[in-house]
């Protein structure tokens, strides 16, 4: 999707990506395949590119750096990703900087969780998380009272207490080298009861003003606190007291703007372009309220992907669907998204209803 908005302007990409038969492959300038956390694989990569940046964290940071230090241009800066690749040092920028968000514990293994469990037994439920290498819902572990602090992470982690919160919120924010700053309008995100990822969304989210001025505030501050240039998903909750707290942070085009591709002036695509080749930034404003439902392989389905139930949904105005060219499906695999467009709140709700049962990525 970032090559798809990079075309547009005649911009030569070139992709590192280990898999060989990466969708982008027929789609970029020039395509390597190799390793994102091998220091020489990044590094001779980087050297042949005016720009360098990333559309996922789990990449050679000291490569990166290297790289800036030869000149490069890099962004996010390596500097960003550090801090965003290890939740430990994530939550502890957001204490640094008085960023609200969940109280937590730092831990270096399961016992330091038992310890807690120990000392601590109100301090549940809570979330363990583990510093490094988690993704879409893995990595995350509850630890719902102290008898299941067997189920921690025997790895280093955060121990963060379970926020009791009435919506999950995000905001999209872009900064280019100027410090100009963009957001996105908030959306209200619903996640997958069992997987922990985002199993579809709506944008904007029904907020009181206040509250919603208060989530832009908090992304705002918290992508100048870091001084990131491009874009910076940031995940928020809001709690039963009506406090807006934040949760985690993702350095690069994110799940919860996929639906700016039909619903907003500006793609969140179009705008990290904007952001890291310095551009003035583009307008976020969206036509009219959306939704972006998360296409998923289904249960039970592994092998050449079929999306059965595509003429209903193109059949049905102001309903988009996007595939990520993925040739296997394999089940809960992302495999692509449908933007909805509607006039209300309650259509759009009916909408996506009817897109959720109308398709289905099977065998």
């Amino acid at each position: 999707m970032l090559l798809q908005a990079a075309i547009d302007w005649n911009l030569r990409v070139h992709i590192l990506d280990p898999d060989a038969d990466a969708p982008c492959r027929t789609l970029c300038t020039q395509f390597t395949q190799g390793a994102l956390t091998d220091y020489d694989t990044v590094y001779q990569f980087g050297q042949g590119v005016d720009v360098v940046t990333i559309e996922i964290e789990r990449v050679n940071v000291e490569a990166l750096e290297a790289l800036e230090r030869a000149g490069k241009r890099v962004f996010p800066q390596p500097s960003v990703i550090r801090i965003i690749q290890d939740k430990r040092l994530q939550k502890q920028f957001y204490r640094e900087h008085t960023l609200p968000t969940a109280d937590f514990i730092l831990t270096d293994n399961r016992a330091d969780v038992a310890r807690i469990a120990r000392e601590q037994p109100d301090f549940f439920p809570a979330f363990h998380k583990l510093g490094r290498d988690g993704y879409d819902g893995r990595g995350v572990q509850r630890i719902a009272t102290p008898a299941d602090a067997d189920k921690a992470f025997d790895a280093p982690g955060v121990l963060e207490k379970a926020v009791d919160f009435v919506k999950e919120l995000a905001v999209i924010v872009a900064r280019n080298e100027q410090g100009e700053v963009q957001t996105f309008p908030t959306v209200e995100m619903v996640f997958h009861p069992e997987l922990n990822l985002v199993d579809y969304l709506f944008a904007p989210a029904q907020l009181p003003e206040k509250l919603d001025q208060q989530a832009q505030a908090i992304a705002r501050q918290t992508a100048d606190a870091l001084g990131i240039v491009g874009l910076l998903a940031v995940e928020l909750f809001l709690d039963k007291q009506g406090n807006i707290l934040l949760n985690e942070v993702a350095p690069r085009p994110h799940n919860s703007g996929h639906h700016t591709m039909r619903a907003n002036f500006t793609s969140q695509f179009e705008q990290h372009w904007r952001a890291i080749l310095n551009y003035p930034l583009g307008n976020t404003a969206a036509h009219q309220p959306a939704a972006m439902v998360n296409l998923l392989g289904e249960d039970g389905h592994t092998g050449p992907a079929v999306y059965e139930g595509l003429e209903t949904l193109l059949a049905m105005p102001g309903v988009f669907p996007f595939f990520y060219g993925k040739a296997l499906t394999k089940p809960f695999r992302k495999m692509g998204h449908v933007t909805v467009m509607a006039n209300s709140l309650d259509a759009l709700r009916e909408k996506v209803e009817q897109v959720k049962a109308g398709i289905r990525v099977i065998t």
